[in-house]
């Protein structure tokens, strides 16, 4: 792989090259650090992470768009007395 278009780093070659890692995260998306030869950990860029979790719309969207809206759910809460502890 080139280094154009290095997508993952081992954890040494990230730490001498780590300027260049963070611009790569910039502008061409998600890099991933390897340990052992294992991936590790992923840097992404401010905007990438801000835009992946970015609230999808409001709560009450959501429950808009629920697949139980309109089930009939029985949401009475139950009459019983609380038990009995000893202390």
């Amino acid at each position: 792989m080139t280094s154009a278009s290095k997508t993952s780093w081992s954890v040494a070659n990230a730490k001498a090259r780590f300027s260049e890692l963070i611009d790569k995260a910039k502008s061409e998306g998600p890099q991933t650090v390897t340990r052992n030869g294992k991936p590790t950990v992923m840097l992404v860029s401010v905007e990438e992470w801000e835009k992946r979790t970015a609230p999808k719309g409001t709560l009450l969207e959501f429950l808009q768009n629920s697949p139980l809206r309109g089930a009939d759910l029985d949401l009475r809460r139950l009459a019983d007395q609380p038990r009995d502890i000893e202390l």
